[in-house]
């Protein structure tokens, strides 16, 4: 067995895949239009899905927003560095939600954005 995505619901799927793609610098690896269920599906990820797991965006054309509730916690993404990462977000108007800076307990460098639908990406920083 293996983990194959994570399926997040997105209310603008064109939005969202920048955001994926321009600010995080994942692939579109594929789209796919299903007209007679009226959503569309977008595979995101930093390698081919025969190689890790990516994201799976699905977009009901007739749903604009959800409501995220409070089971769901985050992605994470290691970075090579927290603080430019977190730079990079703002410069290209994405919202950092929580600055680079070790954990509380702890070294590890993180930070939190959010994606345009708010759903929380953690930046883990690359131990050297």
């Amino acid at each position: 067995m293996r983990l194959l995505h994570t399926m997040l619901r997105v209310g603008d799927l064109d939005r969202s895949i920048a955001f994926y793609t321009d600010l995080l610098g994942m692939k579109l690896l594929r789209r796919e239009e299903f007209p007679d269920g009226k959503f569309t599906l977008a595979f995101v990820g930093y390698t081919d899905e025969r190689d890790g797991a990516v994201i799976e965006l699905t977009h009901n054309w007739d749903t604009p927003s959800y409501d995220l509730g409070t089971a769901f916690g985050h992605l994470a993404v290691e970075v090579e560095d927290a603080y430019a990462a977190c730079d990079k977000i703002k410069a290209q108007g994405g919202n950092v939600v929580r600055e680079a800076g070790p954990m509380k307990h702890g070294s590890t460098v993180i930070a939190f954005v959010t994606d345009p639908d708010g759903y929380k990406i953690e930046f883990i920083q690359k131990k050297k």
